[in-house]
């Protein structure tokens, strides 16, 4: 019952979380919602690609990448050309105000975490960050089992027709649903 205790905590510094999530939120300016924040720090990170792989990053359905994708096209912060080895598919890529935008958000963000971790000391700030990259990793791993768990139960490799997959139980309540990547990340 300890370790059942020890989650249920967990899970209420987790709801607890949200509120430094929307605090941060509310330091962007109004133009650039945290799922345009995120699609610019992706593509900062990672460089040009696909809109698929942006969704895959994103852990979000295509239409939601789209509409996020549409919105900060429309500003001029990305730019979306041709992918030469399949003409119908998109690059994206940021533009130099995308580029000039995301520096002054991670500026911004990091300004407020420095002030408001100010009694923290460095090596706090290291253990957390370590101590969420890997949390965040335990999920990217549970996805990435699931995945080839469905793969493996529609695909038979001798020959025979494919089964269904297996309908997945209900999931838990969310308590907080959020977009997946924080808005900056370095």
């Amino acid at each position: 019952m300890a370790e059942q205790a020890r989650y249920e905590e967990l899970i209420r510094q987790f709801s607890a979380f949200g509120a430094v999530k929307r605090e941060m939120g509310r330091m962007m300016p109004s133009e650039c919602p945290s799922g345009s924040a995120a699609v610019l720090t992706l593509l900062g990170r990672y460089g040009d690609m696909r809109m698929s792989k942006l969704s895959e990053l994103l852990a979000v359905d295509m239409s939601v990448t789209s509409r996020h994708v549409a919105h900060v096209a429309e500003r001029g912060w990305i730019e979306r050309s041709p992918d030469p080895a399949d003409k119908r598919s998109r690059i994206l890529r940021l533009t130099p105000a995308g580029r000039s935008l995301l520096d002054q958000l991670s500026r911004r963000t990091c300004h407020m975490l420095a002030e408001r971790m100010s009694d923290w000391s460095d090596d706090e700030v290291a253990q957390l960050t370590t101590l969420m990259a890997r949390l965040r990793a335990s999920f990217d791993d549970t996805r990435t089992h699931e995945i080839r768990a469905q793969h493996t139960r529609t695909h038979d490799t001798h020959g025979r027709e494919p089964r269904r997959p297996e309908p997945r139980p209900p999931a838990p309540p969310v308590l907080e649903q959020t977009t997946r990547t924080p808005a900056i990340t370095q």
